[in-house]
């Protein structure tokens, strides 16, 4: 259940209680809220409102990207840097941002490419480790085992 499907359940239940004739500061210890939510919808109830408990759609702007674009867009992405012509295959909010627009024509900011792998993709942030090309993890071990104990023991 979400979140707001969880709040509108928790206000259906306030109205039944009020129905039961239960004092507010009852109902708000029952259902773990505050006094004042309660009091809302004591209001809401006694106004006869028919939605007062209901869920309310969410106000706001719209995405500027629907699910569909949204899907295609994380299969643009899941394809690697490599494959929309980038030299590293690591993507920065600037590559997302061309990457999305190629997709679906949308131009983002860096802040909005950010809230779409944050929040509706739901990735996180990875940095690449930090590691010489060169790096020959096999000489590090050898030099580990014969060169550091000899340097040491020369002191």
């Amino acid at each position: 259940m979400t979140r707001p499907q969880l709040v509108e359940a928790r206000r259906v239940r306030t109205a039944e209680l009020f129905g039961q004739g239960r004092p507010g500061a009852e109902i708000a210890r029952m259902l773990g809220v505050r006094d004042e939510s309660v009091r809302r919808c004591r209001r809401a109830w006694e106004e006869g409102s028919p939605d007062g408990s209901r869920r309310r759609p969410a106000t706001g702007r719209p995405p500027k990207l629907d699910d569909a674009q949204v899907e295609r867009v994380r299969a643009a992405l899941e394809q690697g840097a490599h494959a929309h012509g980038f030299e590293a295959d690591l993507w920065t909010l600037k590559r997302v941002g061309l990457v999305v627009e190629r997709v679906t024509a949308v131009a983002l900011s860096r802040a909005s490419a950010w809230r779409l792998l944050t929040g509706r993709l739901g990735l996180s942030l990875q940095r690449p480790e930090r590691r010489a090309v060169e790096r020959n993890d096999a000489e590090i071990a050898r030099w580990i085992a014969h060169e550091w104990p000899r340097i040491k023991r020369g002191r």
